[in-house]
């Protein structure tokens, strides 16, 4: 069996080399090979891309957002007696900490230019771990909300707006309550303003969050909507496992009593999202793995002009004792050769510029529509096992009917053939 095998890589190597006289077989050769390496070569970079940018994403939503938002339905997200709510949240297995937001939607006016702004109350009570990292970064003080004795209430802001507004830590800005604003009996809308502190300026790369969101001390955003210190938005919650927030939050509902409480997952919050992307990468994967199709048909080119050039040769061959077995062998090792070879490099060119693209931003986006500003790049082992797999697998097909093309000569006729 294994003199049989060698005999098989034997001849599949030496229809590969181009005939004494004649390049036109080795050049379709290198074509075939040429063809594959591309299409792996393209996978990798395309489906590293979507990979990243899905990746990007989720650490950067998740690093502002919480892991599960429990909120009241029928209510315009107001929920009483958060505190009531967060101990009965924290008690709950894979729950690692819990706590108030109160949320709405501001008016920034500075130097007569004004903006909308997504502003955020958040906790500043540091006696459990945050819910996200946002948080993290406001407790350590690095941007701070402490409120000094006297002072303006502080603010901070997304470097985004703050850019657009032309604010710097210190400044003072005028705050309007859009949703305390009154209509006049003379048909005039009056909103309460109040002057703030600019207290610090953060930046998660996520264009929509710096360019929208502000975050103050929950007591000062329920002051500035005559809230009680008993009102919140909704209670955020920070599991152990990010991905099996979705239990979790299934469990929060059944410890609150169900309706009207609501517990979303932020799979749920952002789901159209991350359907979109991964939608996008299967439409990307099917795409760009017609790259190797067309390849496969450069394989089964290759290997039909080889039998076509060599008929005489492989008729003697069988006529000296070559089995039917051995022909279809040696075909089949022609066409995995091109594809192990092609698959290969196609790994090497693909990783390198892969790296390329992530470590040195050769590709730059515009952040207001992608969200991020260069294309990230994360290889995933699993993509690069399905990648391989598909490579060689069509690779294999593509020797099926030259093989038997080949195996199917008759002796006496092929050494006849001219």
């Amino acid at each position: 069996m294994r003199s049989q095998t060698r005999l098989a890589w034997f001849l599949a190597r030496r229809y590969l080399a181009s005939r004494s006289g004649g390049r036109f077989l080795s050049f379709i050769t290198w074509i075939a090979l040429g063809g594959v390496t591309l299409g792996v070569t393209a996978l990798i970079v395309v489906i590293g891309v979507m990979t990243g940018m899905q990746n990007e994403l989720r650490s950067r939503i998740l690093g502002s957002n919480p892991h599960i938002m429990v909120w009241k339905d029928a209510s315009p997200l107001r929920i009483d007696e958060w505190e009531r709510v967060v101990e009965r949240v924290e008690v709950i297995d894979g729950v690692v900490s819990a706590s108030p937001v109160v949320w709405t939607q501001v008016g920034l006016e500075h130097r007569n230019y004004p903006q909308v702004l997504d502003l955020f109350g958040v906790s500043l009570d540091a006696e459990g771990p945050s819910v996200t990292s946002i948080e993290d970064t406001l407790r350590s003080e690095y941007l701070s909300l402490e409120r000094e004795p006297g002072g303006l209430k502080p603010l901070v802001l997304g470097s985004g707006i703050a850019d657009r507004m032309n604010l710097f830590v210190g400044d003072t800005v005028r705050m309007i309550s859009i949703e305390n604003s009154q209509v006049t009996p003379n048909g005039d809308l009056v909103a309460p303003a109040e002057e703030w502190l600019v207290s610090g300026i953060f930046s998660t790369g996520m264009y929509e969050y710096d360019t929208r969101r502000g975050y103050a001390a929950l007591a000062d955003v329920q002051d500035l909507l005559d809230l009680d210190d008993g009102v919140a938005g909704w209670v955020g919650a920070r599991t152990e496992d990010p991905w099996g927030a979705a239990a979790v939050a299934e469990a929060v509902r059944e410890e609150l009593g169900g309706w009207p409480y609501k517990a979303d997952p932020w799979t749920r919050t952002n789901r159209q999202l991350f359907s979109a992307l991964k939608l996008e990468k299967l439409a990307m994967g099917v795409i760009v793995s017609l790259i190797i199709f067309v390849a496969a048909c450069n394989i089964v080119s290759t290997l039909v002009m080889v039998v076509v050039n060599r008929t005489r040769e492989i008729g003697i061959l069988k006529a000296m004792g070559l089995t039917r077995k051995d022909t279809l062998r040696t075909f089949v090792f022609q066409g995995l050769w091109i594809g192990v070879i092609g698959t290969l490099a196609g790994l090497g060119l693909g990783f390198l510029l892969a790296y390329l693209i992530e470590e040195h931003g050769l590709i730059r986006i515009p952040a207001d529509i992608y969200f991020v500003d260069r294309l990230p790049v994360s290889i995933a082992p699993s993509d690069v096992l399905w990648i391989c797999g598909v490579s060689l697998l069509i690779s294999l097909l593509a020797t099926i009917y030259p093989a038997r093309q080949a195996s199917g000569l008759q002796p006496v006729e092929a050494i006849r053939h001219d």
